[in-house]
C-alpha cells in the first residue's frame, strides 16, 4: 500500500485539513497521522450538508466513518483543548472522535503554565512580537529541550505522583523566571489531566509500525514549510519541523521508509496569519477567509500574490514533492498574479538546518526587496503553477468540501491522490 504525506508550502493555511479529508472520502484510510505541531493548528474543515469543523489535534479525516487519528510523538499534546475539540466534534455528530484516537506516551504535554508563559514572553516583545498563537506549543518545545528528563509527557497522565511533581516543577521554573503567571494552581488542573490519561489509548512509539501495514495511513502536517524551525524566516517562525522530515523519520523506524508519497498544497493566494515576511502582500486584493479572522495574538490575515519565489524555496527546503495540491481556485477572477521573481533576487536557497543567523538575515534581505509579477493573471492556474516551480498539479480545489475537488487529468504523477 502507498501511504500519502501532506505538508503545506506555504506560511500555512492552504487548506490542508480540506485535502486530508478529500483523501479519506476518496479511498480507504486507516489513520491520519500528526506528525508535527499542536493545539495552535487550525484545519478547516467543510461537508456537504453545511456542517464544520476546525481540526487541531484531530485528524482532518476524522467526519469519515472509522477513520483513525493518531498523534506521534512530534505533537505537543493539549488535553484541555482536546477535550473541548473533542465536545465540538461530538455536536456536528462524530461522538466517537475520542474512541478513534491514539496518542503516543513520548509527547510532550501543553499546560495552562506553557500557555501563560507564552503569551507573557509575546506581550513583552511590544511592538517586535514574532506573531505566536499563544496557546503554549513552542513553550512546550522550548522547556522540553531545556528539561529534557523532566518535562510534562502524555504517559505522565496515567501516573498521578509524577505528574503532579512535574508540574510542580514545571510552575515553580517558570514562575522564578517570569513572574506570576495567569493560570490555575497545580491541584486544580491534575483532575483534568488524570481523566485524560483514562479516557484516551497511550501507546509506545512501537505501535504506529502495525497501523502503517493495517491499511492507509494520511500523515498530516501542520502550519506551512515557511514557518520551518529551521527553514523558515526566523525570528517569525515556528518550535516545530513542518517539513517531511518528521513523518519521513516515523515510516523509517516502522521499516517503511519511501513507502509514502509527498504531496504539498499551495493557495493561488500566498497568505500570512502573523508579522514577518510576505513579499507579494497587497492590501487592496479583494479578499477575505472566515475562517482567518484577525486575533490579539497573530494580528492580521494578510493576502498576496501568488509568490512562486518563495515556494520554490519551500519545495527545495522540503525535499521536492510527488504533486502538489492547488487550492481556493475559486478565487482566479480576484485580480491575483504571479510572481516570479524579486527586484533583486530571484531565487532563494535553503542553507544547513540550524544556522538561524542565516535565516535571521534572509529575513532582513526579504523585509527590503520588492515583487516583480507577471503582467496579467494566468488564463489556467494549475498549468501556470506548474511551469513556475517545476512539480506536476495532481489536484485542484474550488470549494472547501470535497466535492469541490478534483483529480487533474493527464498528469503522470497523478497517482499521489
Amino acid at each position: 500500500m502507498t501511504h500519502v504525506m501532506v505538508v503545506d508550502l506555504g506560511y500555512g493555511d492552504a487548506g490542508k485539513g480540506t485535502v486530508v479529508d478529500w483523501l479519506c472520502a476518496t479511498r480507504p484510510v486507516h489513520t491520519v497521522v500528526r506528525f508535527n505541531g499542536g493545539a495552535q493548528a487550525a484545519h478547516n474543515v467543510v461537508l456537504r450538508d453545511g456542517r464544520h469543523h476546525t481540526f487541531a489535534q484531530f485528524g482532518a479525516g476524522t467526519f469519515r466513518p472509522g477513520v483513525r487519528t493518531h498523534l506521534a510523538r512530534h505533537v505537543v499534546v493539549d488535553p484541555l483543548a482536546l477535550a473541548a475539540e473533542a465536545d465540538h466534534l461530538t455536536s456536528v455528530g462524530v461522538p466517537d472522535a475520542l474512541d478513534r484516537l491514539t496518542v503516543d506516551g513520548e509527547a510532550l504535554l501543553a499546560t495552562p503554565y506553557h500557555r501563560a508563559a507564552n503569551r507573557a514572553r509575546e506581550l513583552a516583545r511590544g511592538a517586535d512580537r514574532h506573531g505566536s498563537c499563544g496557546l503554549g506549543v513552542g513553550e512546550a518545545v522550548a522547556y522540553g529541550l531545556a528539561h529534557p528528563d523532566s518535562a510534562p509527557r502524555v504517559a505522565d497522565c496515567r501516573t498521578p505522583a509524577v505528574l503532579r511533581r512535574r508540574l510542580t516543577e514545571l510552575r515553580e521554573r517558570l514562575t522564578a523566571e517570569l513572574g506570576p503567571l495567569d493560570a490555575p494552581p497545580v491541584a486544580d488542573c491534575l483532575p483534568a489531566f488524570t481523566a485524560f490519561g483514562e479516557r484516551v489509548a497511550i501507546v509506545d512509539r512501537t505501535y504506529l509500525a502495525g497501523v502503517l501495514c493495517a491499511g492507509t495511513c494520511v500523515f498530516e502536517g501542520a502550519q506551512g514549510v515557511l514557518l520551518d524551525e529551521w527553514h523558515g524566516f526566523h525570528p517569525y517562525t515556528t518550535w516545530s519541523t513542518t517539513t517531511f522530515a518528521n513523518a519521513e523519520g516515523l515510516l523509517a523506524e516502522a521499516g517503511q521508509a519511501g513507502a509514502a508519497q509527498r504531496l504539498g498544497v499551495l493557495r493561488i493566494a500566498t497568505t500570512r496569519h502573523g508579522p514577518g515576511p510576505l513579499v507579494t502582500h497587497d492590501p487592496a486584493l479583494p479578499l477575505a477567509d472566515p475562517h482567518n479572522a484577525t486575533n490579539p495574538w497573530q494580528g492580521r490575515f494578510r493576502f498576496g500574490h501568488f509568490d512562486a519565489v518563495a515556494h520554490r524555496y519551500a519545495l527545495a527546503a522540503a525535499g521536492g514533492v510527488d504533486g502538489l495540491a492547488l487550492t481556493h481556485l475559486d478565487l482566479a477572477g480576484s485580480g491575483l498574479r504571479i510572481c516570479r521573481r524579486y527586484d533583486t533576487v530571484e531565487r532563494l536557497t535553503p542553507g544547513p538546518p540550524g544556522d538561524l543567523d542565516r535565516q535571521a538575515a534572509l529575513t532582513a534581505r526579504l523585509l527590503a526587496v520588492r515583487p516583480v509579477y507577471d503582467d496579467a493573471p494566468p488564463a489556467d492556474w494549475p498549468s501556470a503553477v506548474q511551469e513556475a516551480l517545476g512539480a506536476p498539479v495532481v489536484l485542484t480545489s474550488r470549494s472547501p468540501t470535497a466535492e469541490g475537488k478534483a483529480v487533474r487529468k493527464g498528469v503522470a504523477s497523478a497517482a499521489v491522490v
